[in-house]
């Protein structure tokens, strides 16, 4: 999302009516987008790891005896 980010920042730099004339706002929905992708990729990413670790303490608990 890095050269999104840029073409963003650069069409905001063009000047105030490009950005109020909504020039930008193509950009910006490219932007929201990719943004998104990258949080759903991390969200499923975390859920794996959480059910691994949730595996690992209750297989300790197990050997511990205290289920």
């Amino acid at each position: 999302c890095v050269d999104i980010i840029r073409r963003l920042e650069e069409c905001h730099n063009e000047g105030f009516f490009a950005k109020y004339f909504g020039k930008c706002n193509k950009i910006k929905l490219e932007l929201n987008k990719c943004l998104g992708e990258e949080f759903e990729i991390r969200r499923l990413k975390n859920a794996q790891e959480a059910r691994e670790k949730r595996k690992r303490v209750e297989k300790l608990w197990k050997e511990l005896n205290l289920e």
